[in-house]
């Protein structure tokens, strides 16, 4: 275990927060005061972390004082030093025997060195700001007296910078700078000390866990505020939307909200419209999709987009409405007068003709979303915040051609079929798990979406395709599955639905089974070797 001695002259919040971490394994093994009173000295005592109390007598030198704080420090077999708020600058009395020495300092170095760091960041008028965690070195001449010039001016180790705002005090910087960079920063060198990637002295840095790439040690994002929205999810939740300027990729974020007077979008608003102008961007073919919560209710593709619209809308019109509407291409008259015809929240689309927009607008309160040219994905990761960090993952935009199909039943697919397998397959990517596609042709008959038992997305795609879509059936269908079938209960529960053949992922120890089942009712399967799960 890597031992900790933390030396601090005031409260030592950095100190404090490492011991709550523990980063890499380490251990705050003593926390040294110079003075007294020091409040870091009371939270230690009640961690039951051994304190040391080393304070300046009048007429002490500096070095001497050193000597006894190396001396205090002896007994304690520490690894490394970490000072926080420790008001002493230091010599190589203290420096040369301990080991490494590092502190954090609030500011970006080599900007704003010394004291009122935040003060000095005011009087600059940046506009980012943040904290240095570097090596300590000697500052101290030979008559005792600091070198100014040399004061936090050794090898920096880790940097994380905050923002500036224009109403901003020495307060708000204070504790900004505290929470959201010291107490990323600090434990974050710690961890690499700790872990043998950090080789720092005097003379450099070198930090062998410091790698970029696709998913690299540290990520910074910056974005601003676009909006602040009525709500969240809910109204007792507080919202608001940030705007990355550095997207390329046609985003509802970016759009323009072409029906003045409308309602601002909401939380719900965005995810959702987000969510249906993803599902379309797959498709080549005048594609629509009508998505609730995030879901698709229907979607299809079709020689005109009026008609896509319409068969998309058919597969469940009941659901859709209140909906989001994504579309594909310029939005034309015909498609913009089906799509007023019931109440819908917005409309996303890569531009509108004039008529198109005189049909919209008549729906006062629909949010009209001009994205402009889709065009090829740009954004390659997706992230989702959690609750102390965040997942990031590269984004799902792979699918399926007729060469990644493996034939596993007696029976081949029929060439309509696997028309059918690829368009269902790029639906079922933005249905949420467990999910079950139903599809005929290239529009969606029925889904089971985010259901815990495979078997009942598959029943609840049945009940959806028999009750609520309008002119089509389950009868005759494709069936698609985001994951593998662990049992042969779903595909007996398709083919009494109709479903005539399975597109899947393939890779369950009961494949064999599963299959069997399949060639019992003369069903065509094929394996993609791909899943595509979507958990939020």
């Amino acid at each position: 275990m890597t031992r900790i001695a933390g030396l601090a002259s005031n409260r030592g919040r950095n100190l404090l927060h490492v011991d709550d971490l523990e980063p890499g394994g380490a251990d705050l093994a003593v926390v040294l005061s110079n003075h007294a009173d020091a409040p870091v000295l009371d939270a230690a005592e009640d961690r039951d972390i051994p304190t040391e109390v080393v304070e300046q007598g009048e007429d002490e030198s500096r070095r001497d004082h050193e000597k006894r704080v190396v001396e205090a420090l002896a007994d304690y077999d520490v690894d490394f030093v970490c000072l926080d708020g420790y008001m002493r600058v230091l010599s190589e009395t203290f420096l040369d025997s301990v080991p490494l020495t590092l502190n954090v300092h609030p500011s970006l170095l080599p900007a704003f060195p010394g004291m009122d760091a935040h003060e000095q960041v005011l009087d600059a008028n940046v506009s980012v700001t943040g904290c240095t965690v570097h090596v300590v070195t000697d500052a101290v001449g030979d008559d005792g007296a600091v070198r100014d010039e040399d004061v936090d001016a050794g090898p920096i180790v880790t940097q994380e910078p905050v923002p500036v705002y224009a109403d901003d005090d020495r307060a708000d910087l204070k504790e900004r700078v505290l929470y959201d960079a010291e107490f990323e920063a600090y434990p974050r060198a710690i961890r690499w000390f700790a872990n043998g990637d950090l080789d720092a002295s005097a003379d450099g840095v070198t930090v062998d866990a410091d790698d970029g790439g696709d998913f690299p040690a540290r990520r910074l994002a910056s974005a601003d505020r676009a909006d602040s929205l009525r709500y969240g999810e809910n109204p007792h939740q507080d919202a608001a939307v940030y705007r990355d300027d550095t997207c390329e990729e046609a985003s509802v974020v970016h759009a323009d909200q072409l029906n003045e007077g409308a309602k601002a979008l909401s939380y719900n608003n965005y995810n959702d419209a987000d969510a249906a102008l993803n599902l379309v961007k797959e498709f080549d073919d005048p594609a629509a999709a009508v998505i609730k919560h995030t879901n698709p209710a229907g979607c299809a593709t079709a020689d005109t987009l009026a008609d896509a619209y319409s068969d998309a809308l058919a597969t469940d019109a009941k659901s859709a409405f209140g909906g989001i509407v994504a579309l594909n291409r310029v939005c034309d008259a015909e498609t913009a007068e089906r799509v007023a015809d019931s109440f819908k929240e917005v409309v996303v689309a890569p531009g509108y003709t004039d008529a198109a927009l005189d049909a919209l607008r008549e729906k006062s309160n629909l949010r009209i979303l001009s994205v402009g040219e889709l065009g090829e994905p740009t954004e390659l990761q997706t992230e989702k915040a959690l609750v102390g960090g965040r997942l990031v993952q590269e984004r799902d935009l792979w699918a399926p051609s007729t060469e990644d199909f493996e034939v596993v039943t007696e029976r081949d697919p029929t060439e309509e079929e696997i028309e059918t397998m690829l368009f269902a397959w790029r639906v079922l990517k933005h249905v949420k798990s467990n999910g079950i596609l139903f599809a005929d042709g290239t529009e969606t008959v029925g889904l089971g979406v985010g259901q815990v038992s495979r078997v009942d997305a598959v029943e609840i795609a049945a009940t959806k395709a028999e009750r609520d879509a309008e002119g089509k059936d389950a009868d005759g269908a494709v069936m698609a599955s985001d994951a593998f079938f662990p049992f042969p209960d779903a595909v007996e529960e398709a083919a009494d639905a109709g479903v005539e053949a399975i597109v899947q992922p393939g890779g369950s120890k009961n494949d064999d089974k599963v299959i069997d089942a399949a060639d019992e009712h003369g069903m065509a399967m094929v394996f993609t070797g791909h899943r595509c799960f979507r958990h939020d």
